[in-house]
């Protein structure tokens, strides 16, 4: 794939994920009240340089030649492209008495963050755009 495919990509599934972030964020702000109830986030970012590690890792690891599927397996590179965000929730806290930990302050500004994000991601996607637009144009 060339670099405009990739990025284009690339910069779809971070819409997609920012517009993830700001449903889960929504959620708990609806639910900041709601006894037991644990906030959640959206993880994707480490996952996703868990995968560009891997794949630039991938000629210089030793990878080991295997001739039956019993045998120990060598960690294969993982595609970007299979990156999926995961909904995480956050058991480890509790900062209400009746066992919520959702601070609503806190997740309004998340909401503004991820506004930012967004119109930040709708910029460069309109750059990417803008590029091949002029690229059109001289020819």
């Amino acid at each position: 794939m060339n670099s405009f495919s990739n990025s284009v990509d690339l910069l779809h599934r971070a819409l997609d994920v920012e517009s993830l972030r700001y449903q889960v964020t929504a959620n708990n702000i609806a639910n900041s009240e709601v006894a037991n109830f644990k906030r959640q986030s959206v993880n994707f970012e480490s996952e996703l340089k868990k995968a560009f590690v891997s794949r630039d890792n991938e000629h210089s690891s030793f990878r080991m030649a295997t001739n039956d599927a019993r045998h120990i397996q060598s960690e294969v590179p993982r595609d970007w492209r299979d990156v999926e965000p995961r909904r995480v929730s956050d058991y480890t806290t509790s900062s209400k008495a009746n066992g919520n930990n959702v601070d609503a302050e806190q997740e309004a500004m998340n909401v503004v963050q991820i506004q930012m994000q967004y119109r930040l991601l709708t910029q460069l996607m309109n750059f990417e755009f803008s590029q091949v637009k002029t690229a059109m144009k001289s020819i």
